[in-house]
């Protein structure tokens, strides 16, 4: 019998109104059965300090704390100058280090991202894609979500109001859920296979 799979989702965002915190929000309504979606804030997380690494900030180790205590991980990204946010890639930074203390190492993960241009985080995406190699992190690849002219889709209190943008994202958790078990099947038969051996 499946378990139930927790996810943790952040925005790299941190901005009140953010469209990216929008659609986590719009996540948190439509999670699958048999999973849990917890929202992480990042405000708080200081720039990354390498002299401070090994002794990190109350915030940093809550947020690697959270991490570990996930099946599985959900990102929402902005896309700033053809690329991820300063915010979101200080996290990872901090997350990941110092070396072979990373928090993200084996989680699967899913991308989503919106943007008020027409390629909705495309380019922010793909390079968040090519940091997942060096962490570790096992992507989700289908279904992309990226949601273009946000602003059309997030009405003033936050609430994304599009129906396709909706059922996208309720695409996504119920792919990454299911991709989860998949993976923890695939943990489990080889951690036998090795015991039996």
């Amino acid at each position: 019998m499946d378990k139930i799979v927790h996810i943790l989702g952040f925005a790299g965002s941190l901005r009140k109104q953010s469209y990216n915190k929008a659609i986590l929000g719009a996540a948190l309504e439509m999670v699958p059965e048999k999973a849990t979606l917890e929202i992480f804030d990042l405000e708080g997380i200081p720039p990354f300090n390498q002299d401070l690494e090994r002794q990190p900030p109350d915030k940093v180790k809550e947020f690697k704390s959270k991490i570990r205590a996930a099946d599985a991980i959900l990102i929402a990204t902005p896309e700033y100058n053809y690329s991820i946010p300063g915010v979101l890639k200080n996290a990872i930074d901090w997350a990941s280090r110092p070396y072979g203390d990373n928090a993200f190492d084996g989680k699967p993960v899913a991308i989503m991202g919106a943007s008020i241009g027409t390629l909705g985080t495309a380019r922010a995406q793909y390079d968040l894609r090519r940091s997942f190699v060096f962490l570790n992190l096992i992507p989700l690849n289908q279904p992309e979500v990226m949601v273009p002219l946000a602003q059309d889709k997030v009405d003033s209190n936050g609430r994304v109001t599009d129906e396709k943008t909706r059922k996208k994202i309720k695409e996504l958790l119920q792919s990454l859920a299911a991709w989860t078990q998949r993976i923890k099947h695939g943990e489990e038969a080889l951690a036998t296979a090795k015991t039996s051996a």
